[in-house]
């Protein structure tokens, strides 16, 4: 169930990735390349940090042939997924906190503390996102974006993985998932964000 909901949040990541490549006027290779480093880039970071080489993705072929097939769908059939706006940002919400939960728990499985697993579990969710933004030549959402608890919904859920794991180490996974999920969405509807400079 879990390795299911891996492949659906990476592809779902493959999908914004080639959709931010769509709106930028990329051509085939910008696009491809924008899915591939939004759907692997966090995890390949995280894996990095934590002395897994290569990472963990970049050694499933069949995942990234996969990644690079949406990307070619999303490039020919983009109105169409564009369309799939609200699915899209749902099944976006869902892989941020899968990925959030599954990178805080390798995290631990390093040996790391609790700013480290932290730091893991919010660059498994996001890293993918900032760089494709670095690559669209965009100041990163997560730096600025208001109304939208994205990354520190993430840290929320890595943080909580850290705090439940040694008690109960599948279910702190699923409430580390869940929170991140719960602390966007609702975060979003009830318009709360992090404070700004005045």
């Amino acid at each position: 169930m879990v390795e299911a909901l891996v492949w659906l949040g990476t592809l779902v990541f493959a999908a914004t990735g080639a959709l931010k490549g769509v709106e930028k006027g990329f051509d085939l290779l910008g696009v491809l390349v924008l899915a591939t480093v939004t759907a692997v880039g966090g995890g390949s970071i995280r894996d990095v940090l934590v002395g897994t080489l290569p990472p963990t993705a970049l050694r499933n072929e069949p995942l990234l042939w996969s990644v690079v097939l949406v990307g070619l769908l999303v490039f020919r059939f983009h109105p169409r997924v564009q369309a799939l706006e609200r699915p899209i940002y749902y099944l976006d919400t869902l892989g941020l906190g899968l990925f959030a939960a599954l990178g805080a728990e390798r995290g631990l499985e390093a040996g790391l503390g609790p700013f480290g697993v932290a730091l893991a579990g919010t660059l498994s969710g996001v890293g993918g996102g900032v760089l494709r933004d670095v690559l669209a030549g965009e100041v990163p959402g997560i730096l600025y974006r208001a109304g939208d608890l994205y990354a520190s919904a993430a840290l929320v859920g890595a943080l909580l993985v850290y705090a439940l794991h040694g008690a109960h180490p599948e279910a702190s996974l699923f409430a580390g998932a869940l929170a991140t999920v719960l602390l966007r969405v609702f975060g979003r509807r009830l318009g709360l964000r992090l404070p700004t400079p005045k």
